[in-house]
């Protein structure tokens, strides 16, 4: 099975910065892509970002020009640096990594981090 640590979360005022991380563990043979979603109190989850195994990322286009993704392989981590965060960033964020073992490719989810963006 595997299981992914989320970490970074906190309370930041406007126009801050956070680093989320998520790191999986386990057993699995392989990892492909990961991504982060998002969702606020009484609204659908929303998709944040997402990197392929090779590099190749893509965004939302709420987050587009202040959120990067990034990985490291050798880590098994994701990362979301998000900068010049607004009211409505205000969310738990979760990961979701993609991880192959002797039955095949899974997806799994992390436990969530709260962000909170607040003056």
């Amino acid at each position: 099975q595997v299981q992914l640590a989320e970490s970074g979360g906190g309370l930041v005022q406007p126009g801050g910065s956070l680093r989320l991380s998520c790191a999986a563990s386990g057993s699995f043979f392989s990892i492909g892509a990961m991504r982060w979603y998002r969702q606020a109190p009484g609204k659908q989850r929303e998709f944040v970002a997402v990197i392929a195994s090779g590099g190749p990322t893509n965004y939302g286009d709420s987050v587009k020009g202040r959120f990067t993704i990034s990985r490291d392989n050798a880590k098994n981590t994701v990362y979301l640096q998000m900068n010049s965060l607004k009211p409505e960033d205000t969310a738990v964020y979760y990961c979701n990594v993609a991880a192959s073992n002797t039955s095949g490719w899974y997806n799994y989810w992390g436990q969530g981090t709260q962000v909170t963006v607040s003056s």
